[in-house]
């Protein structure tokens, strides 16, 4: 056999190699806000007790972040990777129940 029918015609190609695409841009996964809103019941210093021990918030913080929750309906308590807001709330939740409390806390994607 001929070594011609393993040269290849040249019809312009650089070649038999693919070019690799450039890589794909990864985006960052969303965050996660954790909300608590307010309802007639639930004693404020409870609410301050949930936000210092679950958001290791300082007194005074934990303070600000309850009257805004108690003004304004509800305020976000902390933003996280998904896992860990879910986590949170849920633990929030958790407690409020233990404590035949109605306090509710929940997770939307942070914009």
């Amino acid at each position: 056999m001929s070594d011609e029918k393993f040269n290849k015609p040249d019809d312009g190609r650089e070649g038999d190699l693919a070019t690799a695409a450039s890589k794909p841009k990864l985006a960052k996964p969303p965050l996660y806000k954790v909300l608590i809103f307010n309802d007639d019941y639930t004693p404020m210093d409870f609410v301050v007790v949930i936000l210092v021990e679950f958001f290791h918030m300082p007194t005074e913080k934990a303070t600000q972040i309850m009257l805004k929750i108690h003004t304004e309906g509800k305020a976000v308590c902390g933003v996280f990777s998904r896992d860990v807001a879910e986590t949170k709330a849920q633990q929030v939740n958790d407690f409020s129940r233990e404590n035949n409390q109605p306090l509710l806390c929940h997770v939307e994607v942070d914009q």
